[in-house]
């Protein structure tokens, strides 16, 4: 008889748990799925990966736009104006050569003439006059080959100064055109370096051509002169004298 209280207050306990469940409403019932929030956590993961993908391809693309627009900006120094003026500069001192000058036609016809061949026959006041022409293109021409020598030289500081700016602009270029417009320029600088080199190596060329051609043409004048100087001739004619005044 003592366990009935306590029974029904056990009763009693569960019959109003029951109904306070009966009671609840369906929404404060939480339900927990961890597949589905794995397959949601995974979905964001692969949507947050795409996003970032699109947004290095953007910049890719970007930095390549950026890229193109330094390769096509154009290099802001030339040099090729004054590399211009110091080549018409040595080919004016060419072009100012004296008596011979560099002319191939010109050259076949007076080289011939005054060096090749000679007229042995003629007057002595002619051999002499033939021998100082052919002397003084001699002296003409090597005065002609310092002249080019000094342009050449005087060329070296602005070919110096041209360099210097060629080089820093190569260095600091921003883009493939710029270097290779600034390497261009460096090819131009060295051909017009090449054509003083050339022009100095013809002016003495020629100065020690005609200059080996004087000597040779000497030689030949030389002795027919000594030829008329020793053949015997009518001898010394004796004439009158007078000592006095009457």
């Amino acid at each position: 008889m003592t366990k009935s209280p306590i029974r029904r207050a056990i009763l009693s306990g569960i019959a109003i748990a029951s109904l306070a469940v009966t009671a609840a409403p369906a929404s404060a019932i939480i339900v927990y799925d961890p597949t589905n929030y794995a397959q949601n956590v995974l979905q964001a993961a692969r949507a947050l990966q795409q996003i970032n993908n699109q947004i290095r391809s953007l910049q890719n693309e970007a930095t390549s736009l950026l890229n193109d627009a330094k390769n096509l900006t154009s290099l802001p120094l030339t040099v090729l104006e004054p590399l211009q003026q110091q080549i018409q500069q040595t080919q004016k001192l060419l072009s100012e050569a004296q008596n011979l000058t560099y002319d191939v036609s010109k050259i076949d016809t007076e080289f011939a003439q005054k060096y090749k061949n000679i007229d042995l026959n003629a007057s002595q006041k002619a051999l002499v006059a033939d021998a100082k022409s052919r002397w003084q293109n001699s002296v003409g021409a090597f005065e002609d080959a310092l002249k080019v020598q000094a342009g050449a030289v005087g060329n070296i500081e602005g070919s110096r100064n041209s360099l210097n700016r060629l080089v820093t602009a190569s260095q600091s270029s921003a883009g493939a055109l710029q270097a290779a417009q600034a390497g261009n320029q460096l090819l131009a600088l060295q051909s017009q370096q090449l054509a003083d080199l050339a022009a100095m190596v013809a002016a003495q060329g020629r100065a020690q051509s005609l200059d080996a051609a004087q000597r040779s043409a000497a030689q030949a004048q030389g002795r027919e002169q000594l030829r008329r100087f020793l053949t015997p001739g009518s001898g010394y004619v004796t004439g009158k004298a007078r000592m006095f005044r009457n």
